[in-house]
């Protein structure tokens, strides 16, 4: 049995120099939907990998650099690390009490945009590395890093990546990027994602705008036009209209429904968070509810843009609208499919002027509740946290798990920094560092156990 006083010790005393760190990062933008930073967040990461004594590589794709990791171990055993250095846009600047980009520790919190989604990850599990090192003078076993820039954008590049890398990516298992504890202070182990199709939807009716009331009487409306035509995607019902849409939709298993039944009711917590009244489809809660949240695919309008929104009233027919829809696919739904069923319906509904643009998607995937690496993880958890791991069969989020799942072959388990009040997509973006040093606790239990 190894004695982790030392290196919880380690962990406390070294924390400030941590979150300096942390906040170094942080203070470079990396906005991947606004090419900001990219190239200068990737030499940052992989200067932070070199001063480990990792062997790194800065890979170009047709998009963001990835960063790549190894250090060798005195095992055999490979752990890989997936992480990103890329960040949600920072927008509505008005909302943030600090800047985003000059990170800011109050109250027990460090604040800033990218901090806790992914940033305070990577510095986390690289302080576990440093206290490791301090301790056995090498690492446990061998430890990979890949950190890719184009997460937050649906990580177009990151699957051809994986494939032609196979052999550079070999390993055992696979610790992924997200994870915390839920509104109990209880950490939560997420065993898969759903996946997602992200397309955007436009339809031009004429060169230019046109005064409202010289063609409202006799010109086709781009806006009313898009209208109609989402109009047809979902009816009030919730059901989505694409053809074929659910013919490859597993149903979740005994073992799933278990996994639901055991967690926490949440509809009070979310009502109260989000300020909702109720549910649709008459959900009130329950394992019903649970289950619908994440094993039900969906199709959301994200955004819907056309014409005049200013201040007061501009009396103009627009030319053009366009909208934001994503589709959350589940096991075992393919974007591709989603892609053909979306046209084949527009189509048959009369919509062909309907322009789909794709851009984004990744297939579900999910590991076995009950495979070894996973009961490693919640195991090594408990001295830190002190209660079990709960763990969930599916986020309702997406990520690039599948290559890492299907094509790597690895067991991937999340643990992470993570609280409800995070904010990790909003203003204030947040981290506890409590729960920043626990996540080191837990990563420096993990790669000893692993590696034995």
């Amino acid at each position: 049995m190894t004695d982790y006083t030392k290196i919880d010790t380690y962990l406390e005393e070294n924390l400030d120099e941590s979150i300096a760190e942390l906040s170094r990062l942080v203070a470079q933008p990396s906005v991947g939907a606004q090419n900001l930073g990219m190239r200068e967040c990737a030499a940052l990461v992989a200067g932070m990998l070199k001063k480990r004594g990792f062997e790194t590589r800065i890979v170009d794709t047709p998009g963001a650099p990835v960063v790549y990791g190894e250090r060798k171990g005195k095992s055999d055993r490979t752990l890989l690390f997936y992480d990103h250095y890329d960040v949600q846009p920072a927008e509505p600047l008005e909302l943030w009490e600090t800047p985003p980009f000059a990170p800011s520790l109050r109250d027990g919190k460090l604040y800033g945009r990218g901090v806790s989604d992914n940033k305070g990850h990577i510095a986390a599990r690289l302080l576990a590395i440093d206290a490791l090192l301090a301790e056995f003078g090498e690492l446990p076993g061998n430890v990979k890093f890949i950190i890719e820039g184009e997460e937050e954008t649906s990580s177009t590049n990151l699957h051809p990546f994986v494939r032609d890398h196979l052999e550079l990516l070999k390993a055992d298992a696979c610790i992924w990027e997200f994870g915390g504890v839920d509104h109990r202070e209880v950490p939560i182990e997420y065993l898969g994602l759903r996946g997602i199709c992200y397309v955007e939807l436009s339809v031009e009716t004429a060169a230019i705008d046109v005064h409202s009331g010289l063609g409202g009487s006799i010109f086709p409306n781009a806006a009313w036009r898009l209208v109609w035509a989402l109009n047809t995607l979902k009816g009030p019902d919730e059901h989505i209209r694409l053809p074929g849409f659910y013919a490859k939709v597993r149903k979740p298993s005994a073992r799933d429904i278990e996994l639901m039944a055991a967690l926490p009711e949440t509809s009070e917590v979310y009502q109260e968070q989000y300020g909702i009244k109720g549910f649709i489809k008459g959900l009130t809660g329950g394992v019903e509810m649970r289950i619908e949240e994440v094993f039900t695919p969906t199709c959301t309008i994200c955004g819907l843009t056309s014409g005049y929104q200013g201040p007061g009233s501009k009396t103009v027919q627009p030319a053009r609208a366009s909208a934001k829809v994503d589709f959350r696919l589940v096991p075992d739904m393919d974007p591709a499919d989603v892609l053909e069923q979306l046209r084949a319906h527009l189509d048959a509904e009369g919509f062909n002027d309907v322009q789909i643009e794709f851009l984004g998607g990744e297939a579900p995937a999910r590991t076995d509740p009950d495979d070894p690496f996973i009961e490693l993880v919640c195991n090594t958890a408990r001295d830190v946290y002190g209660v079990e791991m709960q763990r969930i069969p599916l986020s309702g989020g997406s990520g690039p798990n599948a290559p890492f799942i299907h094509d790597l072959g690895l067991p991937v388990a999340s643990a992470g920094l993570g609280h409800p009040d995070a904010r990790g997509h909003a203003p204030n973006e947040n981290v506890r560092l409590d729960l920043y040093v626990k996540h080191a606790r837990h990563m420096a239990r993990l790669m000893v156990a692993f590696a034995k």
